[in-house]
């Protein structure tokens, strides 16, 4: 049994043989996805650990090797749950609020959602600690959410009247550049990394699955000859809210950028117990998931009405996603984290041109063993109609990031402007 709770008590005998059976099959595919998602990076590690480049010991070795599993484990459980829960979550609320032809309602609920999913994110209560000198950490966190918020109303309104995204993209980064430009002259160019950076709180692995299946929900019940097409973008937009609230905010701080970089070393991690690790872990997944959970149940005894089969499919999903992302989490703060931090200090030596090569090959792999790129690949899949496949998705998306990061070494091992990389890339991308 995957697992067990009270809950099971309240499904008929036939429905709950039923939801185990789908439930382990599914697994058992999501397993087999994992692994060959997480095996490349793990064997990269490993291959390392034997040549004269990266000096790394047995015991952290046999880490690093458990913690993969628990990787894998954790993986596939978050997508089974992701599958099962977060994602109709999102197409239920969507396809509820749309029928209900409440306006007001739709987009008020939008904001809400964005809001809370944004301040409810780790990454961003990390961000706002490394800023803590420049700039108020509650101060940014309300911020960028609101902004995330904003944009997903304004992605909402795209969907339901049919803007053009490209006009709404190009407007959003004209704005972003203009902002740019008053931070490189008010002497602020340090913290002009940090604020594009902060676009990726909306790429985390609650948040992609939930808002892509809100854009499917309302778009296929508003209906029309492009509505797959029409769903896509949200995440292109939200990720602009942050990117915005950042440079904004950045105008009116004080003080320098002056960041140290903690001590990722496996020792200084496992200084605290695995207990505490973990136990911090769940509260920190805990506080991501309760918020939408809240906000769905409220809608759900308000608005959307969904029988309790539904309901109690989403329950277990929820449990699911809850421990498959303690898992995985729990495994990269302990193991792969730290295993990152010794290897990028060795290699940090090397000949720039070995350290890009090398930079590149594992940004390929290392993407495959995010947990919202499988989610992504499997929505996309599934609205084209297998017409943009997860092999595609994956194969453009794993070259992408190994390009970025690859780029991203060269640039902190000559220390020149992002800008060289900003200016080209989005015109390129707005212009394709």
């Amino acid at each position: 049994m995957i697992f067990r709770g009270y809950l099971i008590n309240f499904v008929p005998m036939n429905d709950k043989k039923a939801l185990w059976s789908e439930a382990w099959d599914t697994l058992k595919e999501k397993l087999k996805e994992s692994l060959i998602s997480v095996l490349p990076v793990t064997l990269i590690v490993f291959g390392l650990s034997v040549t004269p480049w990266v000096d790394i010991s047995l015991g952290e070795l046999g880490i690093f090797g458990l913690s993969a599993v628990f990787l894998i484990l954790g993986m596939s459980l978050f997508n089974l749950g992701a599958d099962m829960a977060m994602t109709p979550m999102g197409q239920y609320i969507g396809e509820g609020l749309t029928k209900s032809k409440k306006l007001g309602v739709l987009v008020g609920v939008a904001f809400l959602m964005g809001l809370l999913i944004t301040v409810a994110e780790p990454d961003l209560a990390v961000l706002a600690g490394q800023v803590a000198a420049v700039m108020n950490g509650t101060t940014l966190i309300m911020t960028v959410g609101i902004g995330v918020g904003l944009m997903l109303l304004l992605g909402v309104a795209k969907i339901i009247f049919r803007f053009p995204l490209t006009g709404i993209l190009v407007f959003g980064y004209m704005l972003i550049f203009a902002l740019t430009s008053l931070l490189l002259e008010s002497g602020k160019a340090p913290l002009l990394a940090l604020s594009f950076d902060s676009g990726g709180v909306t790429t985390g692995p609650i948040t992609v699955p939930f808002i892509m299946a809100l854009g499917v929900g309302i778009a296929l019940t508003v209906g029309g000859r492009s509505a797959s097409e029409n769903s896509f973008g949200l995440i292109a937009l939200c990720s602009l809210g942050p990117i915005i609230a950042v440079l904004a905010l950045s105008l009116f701080s004080n003080g320098n950028m002056e960041f140290t970089v903690p001590n990722y070393s496996m020792g200084s991690i496992l200084d605290v117990s695995t207990g505490m690790l973990v136990f911090y872990t769940m509260l920190a997944v805990a506080r991501s998931l309760i918020l939408i959970v809240l906000a769905f149940f409220v809608l759900q005894f308000t608005i959307l009405k969904l029988p309790k089969t539904q309901i109690i499919r989403i329950l277990f999903g929820i449990a699911y996603a809850f421990v498959g992302l303690v898992l995985f989490l729990s495994a990269v703060e302990m193991a792969f984290m730290p295993i990152g931090y010794k290897i990028g200090l060795q290699m940090s030596h090397q000949n720039p041109v070995v350290l890009m090569c090398f930079a590149f090959i594992l940004g390929m792999v290392v993407v495959m063993a995010e947990p919202a790129v499988h989610v992504l690949n499997s929505q996309v899949n599934d609205i084209t109609g297998g017409e943009v496949s997860r092999k595609q998705m994956m194969t453009a998306l794993s070259l992408g990031v190994g390009i970025s990061i690859g780029l991203s070494v060269l640039r902190a091992y000559w220390g020149f402007s992002v800008l060289y990389y900003l200016v080209p890339g989005y015109l390129i991308s707005l212009g394709l």
